[in-house]
């Protein structure tokens, strides 16, 4: 029989230093993401964009027409504000609105050459964002990630997809 003293304490959370979020893979990508995002969102505040303007034009910067949905979905902004965004963007000739050729419920959105000339120079910086960000863990390292993050997407994507069928 054991005594009170005798008895190994269970270990408390913490108390070996580390926080649980240090270790949890979502709490470090989401503070990762955070803190290069910002250090470059002023970057883009000083070009005369917002945010939410940025990530969208970004989103569309190759060319393909989107859903409003998938767009919504691409950089993170919640469907309702991309909405809006858009009325904007497209009242400044940015954007533009397209029926789709299969569904007329889906609205497309591709960018315009002006809203390309509007991102160009912000997109060369962000890859040097990006280079400066990778480059002390090895530029190779960082391309590795970047693989491994999308397979990760893909694959989450895949698993929500099922989820809502």
């Amino acid at each position: 029989m054991k005594t009170a003293e005798s008895r190994t304490p269970a270990p408390v959370p913490g108390d070996d230093g580390e926080a649980f979020v240090d270790d949890y893979l979502p709490a470090l990508l989401a503070q990762a993401s955070r803190l290069i995002s910002h250090e470059f969102h002023r970057v883009v505040l000083a070009h005369g964009l917002t945010v939410s303007d940025w990530r969208v034009l970004a989103s569309l910067a190759g060319g393909r027409a989107m859903s409003i949905g998938g767009l919504a979905s691409m950089s993170v902004t919640k469907q309702p504000t991309v909405t809006r965004m858009l009325d904007r963007l497209e009242a400044k000739g940015d954007v533009e609105r397209l029926s789709h050729a299969k569904d007329r419920r889906v609205t497309l959105v591709r960018i315009t050459a002006q809203g390309q000339a509007t991102v160009a120079r912000l997109m060369e910086l962000a890859k040097e964002h990006e280079r400066q960000v990778m480059e002390p863990f090895g530029l190779e390292r960082g391309e590795q990630l970047k693989v491994m993050l999308r397979r990760m997407i893909e694959q989450r994507r895949g698993a929500e997809m099922a989820s809502e069928a």
